[in-house]
Formats: structure tokens, sequence, C-alpha cells
């Protein structure tokens, strides 16, 4: 996508199918409910980063990114899409970076291509209208690796300082980005041994001991943040098959050998010279983020390998599809064979005649629970690992961090607050409540998260006080579930 593919004639169509697409997979969904991680976007903003039920996770706040939330709650208040803009924004600066980078490294037409190649991947479409700090996070990634490689081809300081400025701003926007710095510095190292840039060792150590410099305060204040992650570790150990999805290896195989196929079916013949740079900027992109996490999650044995933790790579993975198509792809062929690739990823992305059910629908649950009436108590379980004791008490202050999906979408019942798992101190609490509270209510229901519900309700199906009393499900809510007990009439 360069500042001449206005006069190409299949750029109009391009840019049909990418605004099609958006509107399918980012705009669409923004007035759905929000999953709990963006209801803390909302209790940060509200409540800042020096909140003292904040002490227990201070991780949580440690992102530029509020500053972004507070200025889009200013405008628009407490709602789902106002919330939601931000990120769809810093999703199609992405996707215009991430063309750029494509046609510096690959191929000049290349970068639709790439474009679509990140709409293909559902982490992305789902980072890009989510109110959290992944879609600024690749944008920001997006715009450092495209500075780095003006730099390095130019010599321009204005480049080298547009690439120190957005990478000192990748740890500032989430603390497990980290490791696109060694992608960085491979790129540079493989550029200057190959003698492809005029940039010498001195200025490059320069820069670079320049963005280290800018790191330094940030390194250690997230240093001494991960001394405690273990406190907050709430995924399993990675198995390699999560690994290699990770790598989303199905883009690779549909776009890599979909391009062998039609190149030996039309006979093209693209015989280049293999860009061995370009290929380790893609490579670095792709691989190092998750290949990190990965590692560091056995090494410490606390996983980091999550999803939306590895969403910086996803663009590079696009990236390596775009070059594995370009082995076969000849650049008098691009916009064929972009058109083709762009109609195929709107047709089967965006799931047409259907509406995808909300994956976390915390709003229509908190509506069954409120339907209830007033008088119903409401077990609340935390939906977070720190909820435990001594920090979880059952007159835990509200508001506050552990419980920060009740403001956004209250509830009207009598909450009664649970920690996040199982603990002698909740199990004796539950007794009391299952004696004295339930019976005189005759009534009561489970609200939150999927598994800590499905818990409680067996827990409480099996209380002798209890014997004979009906439960059911209110409805399916996605990740979120909501049980009502009923004594028998």
């Amino acid at each position: 996508m360069r500042a001449d593919s206005l006069r190409n004639p299949y750029s109009l169509a391009f840019a049909c199918l990418l605004l099609l697409a958006i509107a399918r997979l980012w705009i669409e969904p923004i007035r759905s409910s929000f999953w709990v991680d963006e209801m803390v976007t909302v209790f940060v903003v509200h409540h800042g980063a020096a909140d003292p039920s904040l002490a227990i996770a201070p991780q949580v706040s440690q992102s530029i990114y509020y500053n972004v939330a507070r200025a889009a709650d200013t405008i628009f208040g407490v709602s789902e899409d106002g919330y939601r803009i931000p990120s769809i924004l810093f999703a199609a600066l992405a996707l215009l970076l991430v063309g750029r980078v494509a046609a510096r490294l690959i191929d000049p037409k290349a970068g639709w291509f790439a474009a679509f190649a990140c709409l293909a991947l559902r982490g992305f479409n789902q980072e890009s209208s989510d109110a959290r700090p992944y879609a600024m996070g690749f944008c920001i990634v997006a715009a450092a690796f495209l500075f780095l490689v003006r730099w390095l081809d130019s010599e321009k300081w204005l480049d080298a300082a547009g690439f120190v400025i957005c990478a000192a701003l990748i740890w500032r926007v989430h603390l497990l980005f980290w490791p696109l710095y060694l992608a960085f510095g491979v790129y540079a190292v493989v550029r200057m041994v190959r003698g492809e840039t005029k940039v010498n060792w001195t200025r490059a150590l320069s820069v670079f001991a320049l963005l280290g410099l800018a790191l330094l305060p940030q390194g250690i204040e997230a240093f001494s943040l991960y001394r405690e992650a273990g406190r907050h570790a709430f995924a399993d150990a990675p198995t390699l098959r999560q690994l290699v999805d990770a790598l989303k290896w199905k883009l690779m195989l549909e776009c890599g050998a979909g391009a062998w196929i039609v190149a030996r079916a039309l006979r093209w013949k693209h015989a280049s010279k293999f860009p061995w740079a370009a290929a380790s900027l893609i490579a670095g992109w792709w691989l190092i983020h998750p290949l990190s996490l990965f590692a560091l999650s056995w090494i410490t044995g606390n996983s980091m390998f999550v999803p939306r933790y590895l969403s910086p790579a996803l663009p590079g993975a696009a990236l390596a599809a775009t070059f594995l198509a370009s082995r076969f792809v000849p650049p008098v062929e691009w916009n064929r064979v972009t058109l083709v690739f762009a109609a195929a990823v709107c047709l089967v992305v965006g799931q047409w005649g259907r509406l995808p059910p909300s994956s976390s629908d915390w709003r229509a649950a908190a509506l069954a629970v409120n339907r209830l009436g007033a008088d119903t108590p409401v077990v609340c379980p935390s939906p977070f690992v720190e909820a435990v004791s001594p920090v979880w008490r059952p007159d835990y202050p509200l508001p506050g961090f552990l419980y920060a999906h009740l403001p956004v979408y209250p509830v009207h019942g009598k909450q009664i607050l649970f920690p996040f798992k199982d603990s002698p101190e909740a199990e004796r609490y539950a007794v009391s409540l299952s004696r004295s509270v339930f019976p005189s209510a005759g009534r009561f229901a489970i609200y939150g998260g999927r598994g800590n519900v499905r818990y409680w309700r067996h827990w409480f199906e099996a209380r002798p006080e209890l014997a004979g009393w009906t439960n059911q499900r209110l409805g399916s809510f996605g990740d979120v579930d909501v049980v009502l007990f009923e004594r028998p009439r």
C-alpha cells in the first residue's frame, strides 16, 4: 500500500473489500458486551492506577494505553463502542504500516496482500475491536519496524529517532512485549554483517544504546513486577501444539502452497535471489515473541503464553505468509493474486449469514440476574486469580479491582462476594450462608465466570442444608454463567 497505489486500477476493489472486511470483523462487534478485562480498563480509567485495590496487581495499570482509554471515556462515556474506537483506529493504522513494510521488504505491490493476510487472522481481528492495549501494541510495533527499515535504508537520523521513540513505547504499552527488541537487533545485525546498509557499527550501537537508556526506567519497573509473576499466573503451561498453533502455520500453508499450485498451473517463473535481510526481519517479527514467551513460561513455571499476549507477532505471521507467496508470484501478477486472496478472506473469515454469539456476555447475564429482583442473594465469585485470602474477604470494599465488573453492569440483588477459587475461608463462609441466608431468602443465584459458577454450583448441590432445592441455568452467556437455586414450594 504505497502512495502511488491510488493510480492502480485494482486499488478501488482492494479498498472496497478492505472496508467491507473491517465493517464486518471490527465494526459490527463493537456494541457487544465488554469482557472482563475490558471492564478492568473502565475501572482503571475511573479509579486511577493509584487505587489501593490495585496494589495486589500493580502490573494491571502499567500501560500508556489507559491515557487513550481515558480520552475515549471523556468523549463517549462508558460505552462499549466508544471504548473500542481507539483500538479500531490503531488496527487500521497497523494495516497501513504492515503494508508499507511489505512493500519495502517483499515487493512494491505486496502491501495489500499483507494487509488482507492480517485480516485472515482471527486474533488480529479480535484485538482490533477490544478495549485493551493490544491493537495499540501491534500498531506501535509495526511503526518501529518500518522506521528501522527506513533508517537502515536511508541513514537519516529522523528515521532513527522515529525508531527509538516507537521502540521505547512498546514496553510501555505492555510489560510482556519485550521480546520484540530481540527482533530489532537481529535485523540490524544481519543488515550490517551482509553489508546491506551504509549505517556503520558506531552509529547503530549509538542508536541502540539510546534506546536502552530510554528503556532503563521501564526495565527497572518491569523486573520488579516480574518477581511476583507467580501470583498472577492463570494459564496452564503451554504445550507444543499450542506453540505450533500460535505460529499460524495454516495461513503459511494456505498462502505458500496456494501460490505454488497456481504458479505451477500457470507456469509462472519467478526466480530471484533470496532476500536474507528481509527474511530475518519477517522471521524475527513472526517467531521471536511466541518462542520467547513459550520458553519463559516453561523456565519460570508461570505461563505467559496467552493468545492476546502473543498479538504483536500476528502482523509478523501475515508478513511471513506474504513472503512465502512472493517466492512463487511474479511481480506482474501481484494484483490479480491479491484480488482473489482478498475476496477469499472476506468470504471465509467474514462468516456471512450469521451473527457470531458473544463469547463473554456479562451484560445479558447481569440483566438475567436483575430480573430475579433486588431481594435475591447473588453469589459473585471474583473473575481474578488474585482474589484469595487474606486480600479477599467477605466484606471486601466495593468498588474494588477484584470485582471490577460489578460497577459496569450493576447487579441489583444482594451481592455476596466470593474468591476466585475455593479456600477454607470461602467454604466456612459458604456453609454459614447455606444455613441462614439462603434458607431465609428461599432462593439465591450464582453469577460469574463459567468455571467459578460450575464449581460453586456443584458445591452447593452437595450441601445437606439445601437438599431438595432445584437449580437451573438462566441462559447462554458465553463464558459467563448464571445459576438460580430455589427451595421447592
